[in-house]
């Protein structure tokens, strides 16, 4: 789950992690208001999205009064802000948030995220704060310094001597940095992140270590350790397809391409979208119903999967382990005759009562391929595109 830079900060100042005096605005006149009550200028109005990239995109002003943060803020309201992770669209902005300038000395760009390979906690650190870092590790891999922390053992100051040495720095600059990293790496452990980004994170003229920017994603699987987590989830920055399948427990991710898919288990899922894209079509969706998903469940993953106006096929990969094969063409038949059918759809089912889900689906009347392994409905897909 993303939570926006003003939730991630609330929570740091609660941690007790240095973080620039602000406020949030959610109307022009709010806006002048909060800046005018900030200690020093400039002061920075930031679009608040759930994306990165806002400063190029015009999301973030810098501003030296209060009738200029008014027209800023009325410049960004309510305006879709483009940026490479929005895609065309864009996402609109709704809240803003009003920060007070620093004086900085020096940026640097700090991330903590799970090597999903090793299975330890990466600690990535770079002097290269303020820009993308996508651009640093393509151009310049060696700029950015990786620092592996085994979570059975936790942080050692070990560590926090590898990054700030990496860094290049000494003395109270190293002291100050060093200590802020410890209090991210321990909020990240005991919040149950999936990734925290600080971008960039600066030290002041004074030598304090300061969180000027922040993204914070959680694992949604540990989200009932924490309901004060949960209830800042903003479902308006959200796919709507995206937020319907979370009701009914489905895991429902939202692409570009039109060939939509239901599998289930994330494996099979990953597949089954390289299957799709080496038929030379590209997946609209992953769509994982789960091992133990009901009638009901495949049923509202249809529903969901059609109501994608992007999808020209749907291709259907179903292993029927604990969910056994005749309970998914059941759904199948179900959601066909309550939404209506318009594109062609393959389906592939292999398991558990495979011969039974497939008497189901040929006496269902419904216009349906059946494949008889994965090359076959690979061919099938690739028919549909043309």
């Amino acid at each position: 789950m993303k939570i926006h830079e003003y939730q991630a900060k609330a929570l740091f100042r609660g941690s007790g992690i240095s973080v620039p005096g602000g406020a949030v605005a959610r109307t022009p006149g709010e806006a002048a208001f909060r800046a005018a009550s900030m200690k020093s200028w400039p002061v920075a109005v930031k679009a608040q999205i759930h994306a990165g990239g806002r400063g190029k995109a015009g999301g973030v002003r810098l501003v030296h009064s209060a009738e200029e943060a008014e027209v800023a803020a009325r410049e960004i309201f309510g305006s879709p802000l483009v940026t490479p992770q929005t895609g065309s669209a864009g996402k609109v902005v709704h809240t803003l948030l009003i920060e007070e300038g620093l004086d900085i000395d020096r940026e640097f760009y700090l991330g903590i995220v799970f090597d999903r390979q090793s299975g330890d906690i990466l600690i990535m650190a770079s002097r290269e704060g303020g820009t993308e870092i996508e651009a640093v590790a393509a151009k310049s891999p060696e700029k950015i310094l990786k620092v592996a922390v085994n979570p059975l053992t936790g942080l050692w100051p070990c560590h926090l001597r590898q990054v700030v040495f990496g860094l290049g720095l000494e003395g109270g600059d190293a002291r100050s940095v060093s200590a802020l990293v410890k209090a991210l790496f321990e909020f990240f452990m005991a919040m149950d992140c999936s990734l925290l980004e600080i971008n960039p994170l600066v030290i002041t003229g004074e030598g304090e270590a300061v969180v000027l920017d922040a993204k914070v994603d959680f694992d949604d699987n540990a989200l009932y350790r924490h309901p004060e987590i949960s209830a800042l989830r903003d479902i308006s920055e959200e796919h709507p397809l995206e937020v319907e399948a979370s009701r009914h427990h489905l895991n429902y991710i939202s692409l570009d391409g039109n060939i939509g898919n239901i599998v289930n288990g994330a494996g099979l899922a990953m597949a089954t979208m390289d299957l799709i894209k080496d038929a030379g079509a590209e997946p609209a969706n992953f769509l994982d119903v789960g091992g133990g998903a009901t009638q009901e469940m495949v049923e509202n993953a249809f529903r969901i999967l059609l109501k994608d106006k992007k999808v020209k096929g749907v291709f259907i990969n179903i292993f029927g382990g604990i969910l056994r094969c005749d309970i998914f063409a059941m759904g199948v038949v179900e959601a066909a005759s309550k939404t209506g059918i318009t594109v062609p759809i393959v389906v592939r089912m292999e398991g558990t009562n495979v011969e039974e889900g497939r008497r189901i689906l040929r006496e269902s009347g419904l216009d349906l391929q059946t494949a008889t392994d994965l090359h076959d409905a690979a061919a099938k897909v690739a028919a549909i595109v043309g």
